[in-house]
């Protein structure tokens, strides 16, 4: 069984969180269709797409502009600072952070009705 994270995965910070956690499986497609230029108009299942991204229709579909490059620099930026988060941590390769949850820390601050004095 492996597990696997989804949802608001943008950063290699989103992805060292959820690997200390446990996660050994990682999910990005919100992030990924916005580099390709999606505008997050949410009417994907209409068919009518205003920028190409997710449509049918021949006329919207020259609108899309995106690019496998756009896909391949978004994933090497977030790449790259998971390899800065893993060198600071002392980890080599992300199978050694799963569920490491000893490293994490609580942010009392941000929680409500626990702020630390």
């Amino acid at each position: 069984m492996r597990l696997q994270s989804d949802g608001q995965m943008r950063t290699g910070r989103d992805i060292a969180i959820a690997a200390l956690l446990g996660a050994e499986e990682f999910g990005f497609c919100t992030a990924v269709l916005v580099s390709l230029g999606c505008v997050m108009l949410r009417h994907c299942h209409l068919n009518n797409c205003s920028v190409g991204v997710a449509t049918q229709d021949d006329m919207l579909q020259k609108r899309f502009s995106g690019k496998p490059e756009y896909i391949i620099n978004f994933l090497t930026f977030v790449a790259e600072e998971l390899r800065s988060i893993m060198s600071g941590l002392g980890f080599r390769r992300v199978d050694e952070m799963i569920g490491r949850v000893d490293l994490l820390e609580v942010n009392n601050n941000i929680l409500p009705g626990k702020r630390k004095r």
